[in-house]
């Protein structure tokens, strides 16, 4: 597969300093559109979608790449997701509904989440869910119950807990000994486990499922994880005489402001893949199906976010302050995870004077703070701010709080661009508000 390299990524800006997301103006979509709105770039979330499976292609065939839907999900990504060659990780009821209706086969679809409802299973098995992560002991029992239920055996892996710490937000760390996910690898139970459900009648233990964390930065710590996964397979294999068929990788890939990625995918992808052979090598151990799942790295450097300013204000101590019409409602990373933006004012040449201003959410939260400190240019009330990277946690993230409707979300390819999501109205925020007889 031949895979384009000049598909741009981020805030591009014309002489008049106008900025550009693929061949729009910021300006003519937000008039469009209005905002706050986030606009992807389907060329960049195709194109890195390639990158995963060709990556694969040329050094590990017996691996996949299986798009993380909670990055951002919606019928039309399903349905790109599709057509590039990627499964699709879904973690609930509504992100199986929602690919089911886009047509996404669910064959192709992995179940993760450490508390799956027996309805979400019982949806997961009807539907013929390719891959259930099973997150803990009690859950294994659920799903034999439902598989049972239905006459059918269904193939799952076990989410383990491999203790490896990534430098990274607490928040985002999945692979610790303590993580609420998985089962760790210091308790002897899981051989418990693994020799009560060989062969069993109705859930097919395939292998295991390790995520060690978000936005990693590079690729030594998923070496670190295959080494501890191989070791682990040689302890199964000594102690039960099992061998499992499939190493399940995670995502975490991480990106920069502007939406570059940390590291290469095809390098990535050459780098696991000589370590898994080399260690399976090493063990005399079967090579097993890898599969990698990408969610920001796909859909984080693919989205803008459009704001338009509101009023200023500065302090006594000189801190100077730019509203915008979203925040914390359409992007709660900055609050949550202290994640860092920067921010761009449309109609400002690169040539002109920066100064400190931090941009401020409308939510009544002091909290709602889209970038603190900021160095951009000068904005005035009514000016278009785009925020770059936000494709990834954002819509997917977001909330009503304040009675405010969640943003319209676009999606440009060439010289098309359509809405894939509408705006709220106010009407929707009351929609499923009822009002007993009596009141």
């Amino acid at each position: 597969m031949a895979v384009k390299t000049d598909i741009k990524i981020g805030i591009q800006k014309n002489k008049k300093g106008e900025i550009l997301i693929g061949q729009f103006k910021a300006s003519e979509l937000a008039e469009k559109y209005g905002t706050p709105l986030l606009v992807y770039n389907e060329q960049v979330i195709r194109n890195i979608m390639q990158q995963y499976v060709s990556g694969f292609e040329k050094y590990y065939p017996q691996g996949r790449a299986v798009y993380a839907g909670k990055a951002f999900l919606s019928r039309t990504i399903c349905r790109i997701a599709d057509e590039e060659g990627l499964g699709l990780d879904v973690v609930s009821g509504g992100e199986i509904y929602t690919a089911l209706k886009a047509g996404f086969p669910a064959d192709k679809m992995i179940f993760h989440g450490n508390n799956k409802l027996p309805q979400e299973l019982e949806m997961g098995v009807k539907a013929g869910i390719g891959l259930f992560v099973i997150d803990n002991e009690e859950e294994i029992d659920e799903l034999r119950k439902k598989a049972a239920e239905f006459g059918k055996r269904v193939d799952a892996l076990i989410r383990i807990a491999p203790g490896i710490d990534v430098d990274t937000h607490k928040y985002i760390k999945t692979g610790s000994e303590d993580s609420k996910f998985g089962i760790s690898l210091k308790s002897d139970r899981i051989f418990d486990i693994l020799e009560k459900m060989a062969d069993d009648e109705f859930v097919n233990i395939r292998g295991f499922h390790a995520h060690i964390g978000s936005q990693i930065k590079n690729g030594d710590s998923y070496s670190e994880l295959i080494r501890k996964v191989f070791l682990f397979f040689d302890r199964i294999r000594d102690k039960l005489g099992l061998i499992y068929e499939v190493l399940d990788l995670g995502g975490g890939v991480g990106i920069d402001t502007m939406g570059n990625l940390n590291v290469s995918i095809s390098d990535l992808i050459s780098q696991l893949a000589a370590i898994v052979k080399e260690e399976a090598k090493k063990f005399d151990y079967p090579l097993p199906e890898i599969i990698m799942e990408p969610g920001r790295s796909i859909a984080g450097p693919a989205g803008i976010t459009l704001y338009r300013a509101g009023y200023s204000k500065k302090t006594p101590s000189g801190k100077k302050y730019i509203s915008v019409d979203g925040g914390m409602t359409d992007n709660i990373r900055p609050a949550l995870y202290e994640a860092a933006y920067e921010a761009h004012v449309d109609g400002k040449s690169d040539s002109e004077e920066k100064e400190t201003i931090t941009i401020a959410g409308k939510c009544c939260e002091s909290g709602d703070i889209v970038i603190e400190d900021a160095r951009i240019h000068p904005v005035e009330s009514g000016d278009i701010v785009a925020v770059p990277a936000t494709g990834a946690y954002t819509y997917s993230m977001s909330s009503n709080y304040n009675g405010i409707p969640r943003p319209a979300v676009v999606l440009i390819n060439g010289d098309k661009d359509n809405l894939i999501i509408k705006r709220e109205s106010y009407a929707d925020l009351i929609s499923r508000d009822i009002v007993p007889e009596n009141y």
